[in-house]
């Protein structure tokens, strides 16, 4: 059986996620539009592998999670682009934080109105809040603040891809043209998986991407905690 496969190989895991995301890859070639994205489309054929061969989640993740060892430096990579336009951010650092601040705080209080209106408990509630950061950040909030981690890295996935799929539409409706204002916008609420769209989009873009993913994490860790108090 394919479950004893991947029981037996400690890299199936692996194999399995790169295959699926290389057929992503091919198939945005072929149709480049924007609901040919890579990653979901692997996403959505990993889930109907392991549904096709009966294997739960722990099996393959024991086999995938050394995937997720890559996470933490290819964030930290993205500090590459920002330095290359660090006078960009020295020109214009108070639109730039503005709009992140900005960006975080629509977030948060998004998620906060959500709660409200659909009676998230508590634990739900703190799962939602880091929703639009990075995973590797976003997981340590939602724990921390008592939520569902797992949860909170499904949703944080679900909000890059999204924002990836969309970023280009959303800037052409509301005639957002600067480079630096797709950037920030891309990054504080897409995180690392709209930044790879906004590298797509230009360098500059890229740079202030990767430049809000971090400045819109520290903040979402400070804002989520004084959120999680607004509901008990």
């Amino acid at each position: 059986m394919l479950e004893e496969v991947i029981l037996n190989s400690a890299a199936s895991g692996v194999f399995i996620s790169l295959a699926a995301y290389g057929i992503g890859v091919l198939v945005k070639r072929r149709w480049n539009t924007a609901l040919a994205n890579p990653l979901m489309i692997a996403i959505l054929l990993v889930i109907l592998f392991l549904l096709a061969t009966g294997t739960d989640y722990e099996t393959y993740n024991a086999s995938a999670k050394y995937l997720s060892y890559l996470l933490a430096p290819a964030t930290v990579s993205l500090a590459i682009p920002m330095y290359d336009r660090l006078h960009l951010l020295k020109e214009n650092y108070r639109a730039i934080l503005t709009g992140i601040l900005s960006g975080v705080a629509a977030s948060l209080l998004t998620v906060l109105a959500l709660a409200l209106l659909f009676g998230l408990t508590r634990a739900e509630y703190v799962t939602l809040l880091p929703k639009s950061v990075t995973t590797a950040i976003g997981m340590g909030v939602a724990e921390e603040l008592g939520g569902h981690s797992e949860i909170a890295a499904a949703v944080i996935i679900i909000t890059g891809v999204l924002g990836n799929m969309m970023a280009e539409p959303i800037c052409r409706i509301f005639s957002i043209r600067h480079p630096i204002a797709k950037g920030i916008a891309i990054g504080t609420s897409a995180h690392a998986i709209g930044t790879a769209k906004a590298m797509e989009m230009g360098e500059t873009e890229g740079a202030m991407s990767s430049l809000a993913i971090v400045t819109a994490g520290i903040c979402t860790v400070a804002g989520a905690a004084i959120f999680a108090g607004l509901i008990t």
